[in-house]
């Protein structure tokens, strides 16, 4: 088995047609799928269904995709590791995060990080949590930046960047607004904004609230910190947000819960080969925490 058959493979899995693989990957059709016959006559098994309209993964070629992923990353990632060595950092760091990540000025960090090592190629995306694993897990992002799960896979490596407690948010105007404290059970009734499943802290509140009995009603869902602020400010519900949430607004309050309630933990998830890049960043992501960072902005 070739290094090159598996990036064929994994060109093909992502674009589901032959031409397109063969034309990003820089070869001739005849020549990618003489390649990928040979690598499924090696391991015995058919890995694409063809059609004239489709292509499509057989069973083993859904069972290849995450090994051959990882096999490629993990070639990348001892690559780096030479480079690393003779000074030099280069490749692609691929990053995944949660829209909502108050915790680092991760935009900054990236940015200081392409100003010190300009030949690095940086990919970012935001998107959910399970998603984000995923992708780590899949070999397709080097790190991601998530709300800690109640189950992450053995092969992923997890590391807290922060914890901090929840706080209700609620509008000026709301019987809440005035008290020190707030016990979950009274939120009971209320109308909440909150992001959409899987989304920032969303489903640690959903069991937070379960466990305490209360059954709430998530009136507006959003995908950022500030739509949901705006909502809670204008009267359309609570919320219960990271104590890093809190801003100087004139329209919404925040007021602390009582009771030994869980925390907003925030980890960095990666695999158990970490890029020359990825571990770079982390010591930054680290410096900037410290304060001993210097970021623009």
């Amino acid at each position: 088995m070739e290094l090159r058959q598996l990036e064929y493979f994994l060109a093909v899995a992502d674009e589901c047609h032959f031409t397109r693989a063969a034309r990003r990957m820089h070869v001739s059709q005849s020549g990618l799928s003489a390649s990928i016959r040979a690598l499924e006559v090696e391991l015995g098994a058919p890995l694409f269904l063809r059609t004239t309209r489709q292509v499509e993964l057989t069973q083993a070629g859904r069972a290849l995709l995450p090994e051959a992923r990882r096999a490629l990353s993990s070639v990348e990632s001892a690559r780096d590791a030479v480079a690393a060595v003779q000074g030099l950092l280069r490749g692609t760091l691929s990053v995944g995060s949660l829209q909502c990540l108050h915790v680092v000025h991760l935009p900054a960090v990236l940015a200081r990080f392409h100003e010190i090592h300009p030949g690095v190629e940086i990919r970012m995306r935001q998107s959910g949590n399970a998603e984000l694993v995923e992708e780590v897990r899949a070999g397709r992002l080097d790190l991601a930046f998530v709300t800690r799960q109640s189950k992450i896979a053995d092969d992923l490596r997890v590391s807290t960047l922060a914890s901090e407690p929840l706080m209700l948010a609620c509008a000026v105007g709301s019987p809440f607004a005035d008290r020190d404290f707030v016990g979950l059970e009274e939120l009971a009734g209320q109308a909440f904004v909150d992001f959409n499943p899987d989304w920032g802290t969303r489903d640690d509140v959903d069991r937070m609230l379960a466990a305490a009995g209360v059954e709430r009603h998530v009136a507006v869902e959003v995908n950022d910190v500030h739509s949901l602020l705006d909502f809670v400010g204008f009267g359309l519900g609570v919320a219960l947000v990271p104590q890093s949430f809190v801003v100087k607004t004139n329209r919404a309050c925040f007021i602390s819960l009582r009771g030994d309630l869980p925390v907003a933990e925030t980890v960095v998830v990666t695999g158990n080969t970490v890029s020359a890049a990825a571990s770079v960043l982390l010591d930054m992501v680290g410096e900037a925490k410290s304060g001993r960072l210097r970021v623009a902005g």
